[in-house]
């Protein structure tokens, strides 16, 4: 059953499975306000709440943060194990954002992404969490 995580205490199922390799989704808003779903590499930072794609700056995720309502959601399954993270997203091009993204990408992912000198960062300012997870092991 999906829950609410609370992100001061998001507890060690929800943080374990956001370091685990996953695909994901990312869900931004076209102009006329439609769903645009695609599927890409997450890392999350919950100590900053911060969510990060990577992605050349003239795709269309990225023009949909700009040009949209600067809202955005990531997604990752497992079966029937599922978390969810919703924010204010922005499009960064900052050479230092881009390569803290990158080094978080190839952590989680085990390889680092191609190289792309148009490379932006998608970051998400994580303000709501919810989740299907599995309950934590006994200690």
């Amino acid at each position: 059953m999906a829950k609410r995580i609370d992100l001061d205490a998001p507890g060690s199922a929800f943080l374990d499975f956001w370091r685990e390799r996953h695909l994901c989704t990312l869900t931004t808003l076209r102009a006329n306000g439609t769903p645009h779903v695609v599927p890409v590499g997450v890392t999350y930072d919950a100590e900053a709440r911060v969510a990060r794609i990577i992605t050349g700056k003239s795709t269309r995720k990225a023009a949909h943060v700009v040009e949209g309502s600067g809202f955005a959601a990531v997604c990752q399954v497992d079966g029937r194990w599922w978390a969810t993270l919703e924010g204010r997203a922005t499009v960064h091009t900052d050479p230092e954002r881009v390569a803290d993204a990158e080094r978080r990408y190839a952590e989680r992912y085990s390889r680092a992404p191609r190289p792309n000198p148009d490379r932006v960062v998608i970051e998400i300012a994580v303000g709501r969490a919810t989740a299907n997870l599995p309950a934590p092991e006994p200690a």
